[in-house]
């Protein structure tokens, strides 16, 4: 078997509305191979993976999957479903799955759901090697594997503080996007209403809080201060002050570096000259400043505290105790703690909810101290400590205390987070006992963090587990109700997507809206343009999206984007359909118009549900939208007609449905009986004086997007009113000009459907003759290329053809195909081929005389726009006498 693509769809897309991996397989001799003619696989595949036999498949009970591998089924299909166990035996939980023959033989689109994208793609792969094995009845070493999905997965996992938070989000419905690879940097929700944090450190944390906490001293300060109890201490730059310092304090003390993190560098009970020479030396060592201070402490006798405080409250408090061991009269200290690093929960570094131990020179110091070494049977019972403190990170365990806090505890944490400023602290408290206030009892604040982890809070080693990543999501979207989305319109079909993009972005910029529109052709926010290329995928979403001032974001969705890597956001809330017809067809596994269809209505499948504010705006004037459209759309629909009289829609404007329309020369809103006039169809500019009833049908639909926003028409009025077929407002589409007598029609259309709804505007405008330059990308079929060769020539007089993008064909061969379809119809005086696009251009201009038309379907439309500028066209008296 070869897998022949396999990649991730990121959102919705042609086979689930989920995001899924897609595979295409080659199942090669197999395809003779069934699964009912190799003896014994199904029993097999059970013994190797016994919890496949929960799979229902079609049959719709468990065991489902397994009796089709006995009555019969093809390797693809065995493949989808390994692929879906594997990840289920790695801890991710899916269950959808499809695979479907394509038009070739042999060769199969396998869809399989996935959690994480990089271990669903790495089980697609496991899966194809198993089930080959399992076609050749040759052994098969499930383990392995295993043990890579784990490597796979841990590799891409999210932190266990990260998670919690992401966790919590989408719990809420609140989208969230990993900003930067290989880093915690994550956004919450869209545009204007999203916020950012990183591990747990958020877009509010005052960055003066996190250098208060960056610096101990500092910290003390501020904290004794305000009448805080702190340890007493010093901070030192020499051993000799170091040794001084805790003469004056008085032993034991504390050493630990000025600036650092997680318990790192800090030895405490430090009680004698030698040992003091060890804590200083190791604080040097893990401080983070050139410069080095160490700070000298009292050493306060109490029990190791973390307490959390988002938002200004005291959400979680743990006891934390260091690294430590029992004995049980049987084993050494080094098999015990080889016993405790065994523990699942154990992990490197942040990546499990606890640490693994490991033995450096302050666990030897630690056994030292207590007369122990690492061959050292302890007696049952008996603790070995082996850090001088209590952080997760250095392999401690925790107790959840939260219920256990006294309430004066809890204000002066709390009053903590204020003072430092900081909206997420952990901070290290030294106590006997939380539950007594702290006047009473020898106590002190040792330390505050910015970023603290929340792995000993989410799942302390005893008690109860604290939400502590809901706390965060509740602190940054307060509205229980906030789901952190901006309004998503995403607009699709097979001609005219980039106007109505435009014209919706247009109207809802006049309404007052910040907008982010992603199209072919440009991103722009607010109207400036931030990236140029075909914008009309995915990456396109990710960029409006993702930017700070969007308040709405208006996108166009073509086809290839739906295929290679499904939508670019999980739902919108309104989605337009404009037209299903005839192009691309044979690409990427669409071949007929219904499969087109189908890829089209994902929009309208990606909507929200009527009753959550969904609208899908639908051209009742296209017979496969009204089918399959109307069938998907999952929103609330408003259908757009150019027949007011449209029997296909008395039920829906019977119930109050609304349809844009027009009657008696204007756009108007239908509602029942109801009828509110929008627009003069003739003031309307890329009406072109009704001359463009394409362009008539994108205004309605941008009308309807509007008004599913909840524009008021007045708005949706100056919209219509003040949007023009210029290239600054709609580069490339309809660009009209008037050069020395000539008129000029800048255009993308390269598609039949296009020069059709096209053609009454070239016939408007060209009354004498026209002359059209022209070409396609060479991925359309033959029959399609020589179609738009006829349909030019019975729109227009003379045909140039010129060729830009063969995509694998010969050279000429594009070019060639069209000529041949122009000529074949017989309606052009003249056809010819000028294989580069501005000599074509050049051409057509040297043709043209006053009151001539100019058709230039091209795609340097910058560079033919300038050309025209200031043009002066040659008569004939003049071509003559050259």
């Amino acid at each position: 078997m070869h897998i022949l693509e396999h990649r991730a769809l990121r959102g919705p897309n042609y086979f689930s509305r989920y995001q899924s991996i897609y595979m295409r397989l080659d199942i090669d001799d197999l395809e003779d191979r069934p699964s009912d003619k190799v003896p014994g696989i199904g029993d097999a595949l059970r013994s190797l993976i016994p919890t496949i036999y929960d799979h229902r498949c079609s049959v719709g009970e468990p065991g489902g999957f397994l009796q089709r591998v006995t009555d019969g089924t093809y390797a693809g299909h065995m493949v989808e479903h390994v692929a879906i166990e594997l990840q289920n035996l790695v801890g991710f939980s899916v269950g959808y799955g499809k695979t479907v023959d394509s038009y070739d033989r042999g060769v199969y689109d396998v869809v399989y759901r996935y959690r994480d994208e990089a271990t669903g793609i790495a089980a697609g792969e496991a899966a194809v090697d198993i089930v080959r094995k399992l076609y050749d009845q040759q052994p098969v070493d499930l383990q392995p594997h295993i043990d890579h999905l784990k490597e796979v997965r841990d590799a891409n996992a999210l932190g266990p503080s990260t998670g919690s938070i992401v966790n919590a989000a989408k719990a809420r419905n609140i989208p969230w996007y990993n900003l930067t690879a290989g880093t915690s940097y994550t956004q919450l929700g869209h545009g204007i209403k999203q916020r950012r944090f990183q591990a747990t450190v958020t877009d509010a944390s005052g960055i003066i809080g996190h250098s208060i906490a960056d610096d101990k001293d500092w910290t003390k300060q501020i904290l004794s201060d305000a009448g805080v109890p702190v340890p007493q201490g010093q901070t030192c730059y020499s051993f000799e002050e170091a040794q001084a310092a805790a003469e004056w304090i008085g032993w034991p003390v504390v050493t630990k570096p000025l600036s650092g993190n997680h318990g790192r560098g800090v030895t405490t009970d430090i009680a004698s000259v030698e040992d003091l020479r060890s804590g200083y030396d190791a604080a040097v060592a893990r401080a983070r400043d050139d410069y080095a201070g160490v700070i000298v402490e009292t050493y306060i006798k109490g029990e190791d505290h973390r307490m959390l405080v988002i938002g200004g409250k005291l959400v979680a408090a743990a006891r934390r105790r260091p690294a430590h061991v029992i004995g049980d009269g049987t084993h050494t200290i080094q098999q015990l703690i080889d016993t405790e690093n065994e523990d699942p929960r154990r992990g490197v570094g942040h990546e499990n909810l606890l640490t693994q131990i490991d033995v450096d020179d302050q666990t030897l110091r630690m056994l030292d101290q207590a007369g122990l070494t690492l061959d050292t049977v302890l007696p049952e019972g008996e603790i070995a400590f082996l850090k001088s403190t209590a952080n997760i990170s250095t392999g401690g365990t925790a107790a959840d205390l939260t219920d256990e806090v006294h309430p004066e505890v809890k204000f002066a944490m709390e009053r903590i987070g204020r003072l430092v400023g900081l909206d997420v602290i952990g901070i290290d408290l030294l106590c006997q006992n939380v539950s007594i206030p702290l006047d009473q009892q020898p106590a002190g604040v040792v330390e505050v963090n910015a970023g603290p982890g929340f792995r000993m809070h989410m799942a302390p080693t005893h008690g109860t587990p604290r939400p502590v990543g809901e706390h965060v999501v509740d602190m940054l979207f307060p509205d229980p109700t906030d789901d952190g989305r901006i309004p998503i319109t995403a607009i699709t079909g097979t001609n005219g997507k980039t106007t109505t993009t435009r014209l919706t972005s247009h109207i809802l910029r006049q309404a007052g809206w910040s907008v982010g529109m992603g199209c072919t052709g440009t991103v722009e926010i607010d109207n400036n343009v931030i990236l140029r290329g075909d914008y009309s995928g995915p990456a396109a979403a990710h960029a409006v999206l993702r930017e700070p001032t969007v308040e709405h974001a208006v996108l166009e969705v073509a086809r290839g984007g739906i295929m290679r890597r499904g939508l670019g956001f999980d739902e919108a809330d309104v989605g337009v359909l404009l037209n299903i017809a005839s192009d691309h067809l044979g690409e990427r596994g669409i071949h007929t118009l219904d499969e087109l269809a189908r890829c089209k209505t994902v929009v309208v499948d990606a909507v929200k549900r009527k009753g959550e504010g969904g609208y899908c705006v639908l051209n009742a004037d296209d017979p496969l939208v009204m089918d399959q459209g109307t069938y998907w759309a999952r929103g609330e629909i408003i259908y757009f007609t150019m027949d007011p009289d449209n029997p296909a829609l008395a039920d829906h404007l019977a119930g109050l449905g609304m349809v844009l329309t027009v009657k008696q020369g204007k756009i108007v809103l239908l509602r029942g009986k109801l009828s509110v006039d929008i627009v003069e169809v003739n003031d309307v500019p890329i009406a072109f004086e009704g001359h463009a009833p394409f362009n008539v049908q994108n205004a309605m639909a941008a009308a309807g997007a509007a008004l599913a926003h909840g524009i008021e028409i007045d708005d949706i009025r100056a919209g219509l009113l003040t949007f023009h077929p210029t290239p600054a407002q709609m580069p490339g589409r309809t660009n009209y000009f008037e050069a020395d007598g000539v008129r000029c029609l800048i255009d993308y259309g390269h598609n039949v459907p296009a020069l059709v709804a096209l053609e009454p505007l070239v016939r408007g405008l060209g009354t004498q003759r026209r002359i059209a330059v022209s070409t396609a990308p060479g991925n359309r079929r033959d029959e399609d290329l020589r179609a738009l060769g006829a349909q030019l020539a019975r729109m227009c007089d003379t045909v140039i053809v010129y060729e830009t993008d063969a995509r694998g064909r010969e050279q000429g061969e594009v070019a060639g195909l069209i000529r041949d379809g122009a000529a074949s119809e017989g309606g052009a005086d003249r056809v010819e081929i000028i294989m580069d696009e501005a000599e074509a251009v050049d051409r057509a201009m040297e043709y043209a005389e006053p009151g001539d038309f100019l058709l230039l379907l091209v795609d340097d439309i910058a560079g033919t726009t300038d050309r025209l500028k200031g043009r002066s066209f040659a008569t004939q008296a003049k071509l003559a006498q050259t």
